[in-house]
């Protein structure tokens, strides 16, 4: 068995599709049914037909990952999807040989069929070295440094088995999603219990509304009392729940907010989970899109990256955080 990561596109514009109805897809939709290609110089010359423009290393490149789509990964190896639109990270088992799917939308013709095993991870579970592996750039490509698969089957199971934390990024690496998993990894050492409550008012103070922290303890259900105008009075009325545990909030959490909304007469209700949701609380979060909302951890970071600098002195302190530039690399297909 191996462990692969297949992305699914570059905004995960893929990703939901993939979940739902089992399987990896990898794009380069001009490219016709792969099912008859026997070698690897066969795919290349296809290619080089389709894309004569190509330039030579990066159409090797597209082919390598092509090839290995196809053919290096097997049935019953693993595969991981980190997700775009939320801060988690999917794992699956391959069901299935390389199919192509003529009448499939945009991005969904090449497909390998995947059993998921766990599509909420959060990424906190993951030590950095794993994420840092999970950076790269490709569409499609091997996992394999720091006993990997061990580990994340392990973390499957709930158990945590740690790397080399001094590995340093591979080439061809996303820069801004290390950025950001390195912070997130410094709030869930500093911002445990109540404090991550501290730090979501803060932002939601930042966004111009007046707050009501409670205490630490039984909360009646609500973390934060929000409203709009100058003593906060005005509409939008809000209801904040913070979870600051590392595990899924279940949709008991989503429903008890929706409760406390009533009993507080509030407009609106906000749901923080450290540890992201599972599936159930993002199906049944859509009956309730017009009041409520959920952030998960890298909403939380979205948040605090935009508001950073209305943010308490104190809390600055706690997360010293620099803007730099980096130059944006191009991803593959």
């Amino acid at each position: 068995m191996t462990l692969w990561m297949v992305r699914a596109g570059r905004h995960g514009e893929r990703e939901q599709e993939a979940l739902e109805k089992g399987f990896v897809a990898i794009g380069w939709d001009k490219l016709p049914d792969l099912s008859q290609i026997n070698s690897k110089e066969e795919l290349t010359n296809l290619y080089k037909k389709v894309f004569p423009n190509a330039k030579k290393m990066s159409a090797a490149n597209q082919v390598g990952q092509l090839w290995r789509f196809m053919n290096s990964i097997n049935v019953g190896d693993l595969v991981i999807l980190p997700l775009k639109h939320r801060s988690a990270i999917a794992v699956g088992k391959v069901e299935g040989k390389y199919e192509y799917r003529k009448e499939a939308g945009e991005g969904l013709h090449h497909i390998r069929p995947v059993k998921w095993i766990k599509t909420d991870i959060p990424r906190s579970e993951f030590d950095q070295d794993l994420l840092y592996s999970l950076g790269a750039f490709k569409t499609v490509c091997q996992i394999e440094r720091n006993n990997a698969e061990e580990r994340v089957k392990a973390i499957l199971k709930g158990v945590r088995i740690s790397g080399d934390q001094h590995e340093t990024q591979t080439p061809e690496f996303d820069i801004e999603q290390a950025a950001k998993d390195q912070i997130l990894k410094h709030i869930d050492h500093k911002f445990k219990g109540h404090e991550l409550a501290i730090l979501v008012e803060a932002v939601i103070k930042a966004q111009g509304y007046i707050t009501s922290l409670s205490t630490p303890g039984p909360d009646g259900g609500v973390d934060i009392l929000a409203g709009a105008g100058q003593m906060g009075f005005d509409k939008p009325k809000i209801c904040v729940q913070v979870k600051s545990s590392s595990s899924p909030a279940d949709v008991n959490i989503l429903r008890n907010l929706v409760g406390t909304m009533q009993k507080f007469k509030a407009d609106q209700g906000l749901l923080v989970s450290w540890g992201g949701f599972n599936g159930k609380v993002i199906e049944e979060s859509r009956l309730s899109f017009f009041t409520v909302r959920l952030w998960d951890s890298g909403d939380l970071l979205s948040e605090i990256l935009s508001h950073f600098e209305k943010l308490p002195e104190s809390l600055k302190a706690e997360l010293p955080l620099k803007r730099i530039w980096a130059l944006v690399q191009e991803e593959e297909p």
